[in-house]
């Protein structure tokens, strides 16, 4: 693996998100991906992805996070909830996927509530110039999972495939129907079936 240093966070996410999209044959409006990269260089301080804590910083389970939304004291609120619930919910299924085989709640969870708090949004009342906002958020409920995907590209670039990994692989393409684990399980020889499809 060879180190690659940036001066500039945002152009080096731009640059991979862009060829990521590109393996993925996945095309984004050129609003949702400004969006993505400016997400995916915040969450680069983690300050701004993990909630305080007493003792340790800690994410904030979706389900928190949505509680807050429906219980939100204005719209102004609640669509700040759900902003961060569907921008946590893609960061880290797209870049922490592994690390969710060993919770309760697993990578499918994350794909379902972000999709979920994007389509919410997406229905919000916008108006002039914010209009753009809603055609964003529609574009990345839509294509949720695909974006997950080239996240996982990007998140993985140097990743050997240990059988850890292997097995990962087939996890996600099972759970999500993830296109991108599907190809690389037939680039590893492994053709993967789905559960119940053999013959007793």
């Amino acid at each position: 693996m060879e180190l690659q240093t940036v001066s500039d966070v945002r152009e080096f996410f731009r640059e991979a998100l862009h060829t990521a999209l590109g393996h993925q044959h996945l095309h984004v409006q050129d609003h949702t991906e400004h969006y993505i990269v400016n997400l995916l260089a915040m969450f680069a301080h983690t300050e701004a992805l993990f909630e305080p804590d007493a003792d340790r910083a800690q994410l904030k389970p979706l389900a928190v996070l949505l509680a807050e939304a429906v219980e939100a004291q204005d719209d102004r609120q609640r669509f700040r909830m759900l902003q961060r619930m569907g921008d946590v919910a893609l960061f880290v299924s797209g870049f922490m996927a592994g690390g969710l085989a060993r919770r309760p709640v697993d990578v499918d969870y994350h794909i379902a509530m972000g999709g979920r708090a994007y389509a919410t949004l997406a229905t919000a009342p916008f108006h002039g110039a914010q209009r753009v906002l809603g055609c964003v958020f529609e574009e990345l409920a839509r294509k949720f999972q695909p974006l997950v995907d080239a996240l996982n590209e990007i998140g993985e670039g140097a990743a050997k495939n240990s059988p850890r990994d292997v097995l990962r692989l087939y996890d996600l393409w099972h759970k999500t129907g993830s296109r991108r684990a599907h190809r690389l399980l037939l680039k590893l020889g492994i053709r993967p079936v789905a559960a119940g499809a053999f013959a007793h």
